[in-house]
């Protein structure tokens, strides 16, 4: 892609993410949602793939679906209130559509059927962007609109969880499991959003650095299945070595990253009463565990000879930065000693 292009359209994904950070005035905030689908989808179809144009495709329906019915529950809730603005939702029926548009736009389980289909047809690093970065607009209007109905979020939220967790047991493409991956975490941010946004916060921002450093991994080894993944061990050993306690820190292990945000939100589900939910995230953690721990075996344990059927690819030197990668993988594997510290500084 032409090098201005592409300047030109992640310009506009940070410009429309920003114009929604920024809006108080509901139409601002769709305004900004609408620029963000539109930047991405010259980025998704670059390849022209016809796996790259049906993901687009399925992509551009879904949001354009989010954003009707956001738009059309904002003007309801006008109709009703004579209020434009975000934090002066209080009719429980725009609330309600609002909540549902937003779950739709970020992938939210009963509502996640279009993620894995949609970042199975991009490359990773498309993939990565449309993971992480695509998710911080719609976020930041949930968090604002701390929905009247409580039930609805934990619904959502365990419903993610559970099926994050099942989705990705049979999967054998990477990027399947990682919008598998996707949906359970984002169920655990749902779950504690009423509760304490500050933990949302943290769980979105560990999330971000862990979904970054297993994408550039696979983006390193060229890896789209799990197959390929068995080669990975002549590609780059050290990488390899360290890869199982990326995975791992997604699951949510300790002494990893990754336990930190499970740790805090199960303490405060159970703070708040809610002790039969915080059994049953903690269970579905496990499922997605699972294959976490398929992936680890396939990369480290599957030395050859192995019984996997990976051939070995053509290897030429990689061009990619290994500075973002070293940082996010230290960040990923070493951050959970410094949980009051980053606590203190999210709640203050």
């Amino acid at each position: 892609m032409n090098p201005y292009i592409l300047a030109i359209l992640l310009f506009g994904l940070g410009l429309g993410t920003t114009i929604t950070f920024a809006s108080s005035h509901w139409l601002l905030a769709w305004m900004g949602l609408e620029m963000n689908t539109l930047a991405i989808i010259p980025l998704m179809t670059q390849h022209h793939h016809p796996r790259a144009v049906e993901a687009t495709t399925k992509y551009f329906l879904t949001q354009a679906t989010a954003a009707a019915t956001l738009l059309f529950a904002s003007v309801t809730n006008a109709w009703l209130t004579g209020q434009w603005e975000i934090q002066q939702i209080t009719h429980p029926l725009p609330s309600t559509m609002i909540t549902l548009a937003l779950a739709l736009k970020i992938g939210l389980a009963p509502l996640h059927a279009w993620l894995p289909e949609v970042l199975q047809g991009l490359d990773l690093t498309t993939g990565l962007i449309l993971s992480t970065w695509q998710k911080l607009a719609p976020f930041a209007l949930i968090l604002q609109l701390q929905p009247s109905s409580s039930t609805l979020l934990i619904i959502l939220g365990l419903t993610s969880t559970l099926i994050g967790g099942w989705g990705g047991l049979n999967q054998t493409q990477l990027r399947k499991i990682l919008a598998y991956s996707s949906i359970a975490h984002l169920g655990w941010m749902i779950l504690v959003l009423q509760f304490s946004p500050s933990i949302t916060l943290l769980t979105l921002l560990t999330y971000f650095i862990m979904t970054f450093s297993t994408f550039l991994v696979f983006k390193l080894n060229e890896s789209t299945n799990i197959n390929t993944l068995a080669t990975s061990w002549a590609k780059a050993p050290a990488l390899t070595a360290l890869m199982p306690l990326i995975l791992l820190s997604l699951g949510g292990l300790p002494p990893l990253t990754g336990f930190m945000p499970k740790w805090l939100i199960l303490q405060e589900l159970i703070k708040q009463g809610l002790a039969p939910t915080a059994t049953l995230a903690a269970l579905s953690a496990l499922l997605s565990l699972y294959f976490y721990l398929r992936l680890s075996y396939a990369m480290t344990l599957t030395i050859s000879p192995n019984n996997l059927t990976g051939s070995t690819p053509w290897r030429l030197p990689s061009t990619q930065l290994t500075y973002p990668l070293a940082t996010s993988t230290a960040m990923t594997i070493c951050l959970l000693p410094l949980t009051p510290a980053i606590s203190a500084l999210l709640t203050s």
